[in-house]
């Protein structure tokens, strides 16, 4: 029986190649072999050995192989461990350029919204007939009714965000379109459009769920996070994060394979 000394040694030694095969093919988009991946990483380990822990990988569902003679490749269920433990991080200070120039070069589709801090300030009532709705920075004009009066009242001193949510949650529409009208005319900005409709043509995206995320709506109903099977089909990851991008709050949402290099990307647009 193994003790735990050297079962621990096992866990590190399967957990390591698992991480170096992972990154090797991410790297490589190929196969990778038990004595290719000994020399590019400089492995002190047997490609016997390898292989053994390839065949115990493989086994838990971690690798796959497609003909006996051809090298391992990781599965969507490893590269999902993967990317999960490594992109959970906060992000502050983006470089906008670099977002443009590297989501081209990696084969994502950056997503970004600049978020506002308005809040809502005060209710007009116009003799029953109208109410105006004094934000920070703007104003909108819905119709008066005693019910929604007293709801809009209760929401002073709430973000704008929060008010879409709530009103589109409640039925209060007339305040749902008025308000969001406002944050369909933010700037929304998408890089690499061309990658996301390689996504929408190959998994037949339906018009509602393109039009989210070209016109940014998509951002209501996520958080900083990362998704694998929600917003993105299986094989596909989107991370969201809140940054700052050209000295304002916004959100950034990143769209591509899992097979995709993200550290590298977030790497190079990173001013952390």
């Amino acid at each position: 029986m193994l003790n735990k000394q050297n079962w621990l040694e096992m866990i590190d030694k399967k957990e390591f190649l698992l991480q170096s095969i992972i990154k090797a093919y991410i790297e490589h988009l190929e196969p990778i072999g038990s004595s290719q991946l000994k020399s590019m990483y400089d492995i002190t380990y047997s490609p016997a050995t390898i292989r053994g822990y390839f065949k115990k990988l493989g086994d838990e569902g971690y690798l796959a192989q497609e003909h006996v003679s051809s090298g391992r490749t990781p599965t969507t269920e490893a590269l999902r461990q993967y990317w999960s433990s490594k992109l959970n991080f906060k992000l502050n200070f983006v470089d906008e350029k670099a977002v443009d120039f590297y989501s081209s070069q990696v084969g994502l589709t950056a997503f970004v919204l600049e978020q506002t801090s308005d809040v809502l300030k005060n209710i007009l009532n116009v003799e029953n007939r109208y109410m105006i709705l004094e934000f920070s920075t703007f104003t909108v004009t819905v119709k008066f009714t005693d019910a929604l009066y007293r709801f809009l009242s209760d929401m002073i001193g709430l973000e704008l965000v929060h008010i879409v949510n709530i009103s589109k949650q409640v039925g209060a529409f007339e305040v749902y379109e008025s308000v969001n009208q406002f944050l369909k005319n933010r700037d929304f900005r998408i890089f690499n459009t061309k990658e996301f409709f390689s996504l929408v043509l190959r998994f037949n995206y339906d018009e509602n769920t393109i039009e989210k995320f070209l016109k940014g709506t998509i951002f209501e109903s996520i958080e900083n996070a990362i998704y694998f099977d929600t917003i993105v089909p299986e094989g596909y990851i989107g991370i969201c994060h809140d940054c700052v991008i050209n000295s304002k709050e916004s959100k950034l949402l990143v769209v591509g394979e899992l097979s995709k290099d993200y550290e590298f990307f977030y790497n190079k647009i990173s001013m952390n």
